[in-house]
């Protein structure tokens, strides 16, 4: 009887998120998301890799702190249940970053919570996009640049279905001077090392 208790319990536990231990406060997460512009992100970019964002152990669970709409914490277990086949890839630090560290990354990053996801792809903080986020935290909080900002035209936008979204997000002034940083050039920073790969 205690044996089928406890089989129950244990049951029980696994739609909740725990802290998980292989995992950091300041860890990037990579995933390839469903969302209708992940594949333009794709396209303009020469990266599977969509969507991002930042591992917080905080009250002992593993979360999510991403830019999406609006920008919030997520659990880490549905935000990994969202990307294309569960599929993700979590960097760290090569130099590992203290208590204090950890601490400010967060708090600087949490100044962006409920903020509106940013469908413009501009470099003001009134709207913020998943990239844009985690590269302000580590610059702002840390000093840390993770990878050189690009503009807009740098990107691959022949496309016919990149000049479509643009078309409609941008009309005729397409702003291809905007400060812009990629999935691509953080997932590719000198400064990350891969630590698990799912």
């Amino acid at each position: 009887m205690f044996k089928i208790i406890y089989m129950l319990f244990v049951c029980g536990l696994s739609s909740h998120v725990f802290a998980n231990p292989q995992f950091q406060t300041g860890d990037i997460i990579f995933h390839i998301s469903k969302s209708q512009q992940s594949l333009v992100i794709q396209q303009v970019t020469h990266s599977p890799y969509s969507h991002m964002g930042m591992i917080v152990n905080k009250n002992g669970q593993t979360w999510v702190l991403e830019a999406i709409q609006p920008v919030q914490y997520t659990a880490l277990n549905k935000w990994i249940a969202r990307g294309v086949k569960g599929h993700y890839v979590v960097k760290r630090m090569q130099s590992a970053l203290n208590v204090s560290q950890k601490q400010k990354l967060v708090k600087n990053a949490e100044q962006y919570l409920g903020r509106p996801y940013d469908i413009y792809f501009e470099w003001s903080n009134r709207a913020i996009y998943c990239s844009e986020i985690i590269w302000k935290a580590y610059d702002q909080a840390l000093g840390i640049q993770l990878a050189p900002l690009q503009h807009l035209k740098q990107f691959d936008l022949k496309q016919s279905s990149v000049q479509k979204l643009m078309k409609q997000r941008y009309g005729q002034n397409i702003p291809l001077s905007e400060t812009v940083i990629a999935p691509k050039a953080i997932y590719d920073s000198k400064h990350l090392q891969e630590v698990f790969r799912n």
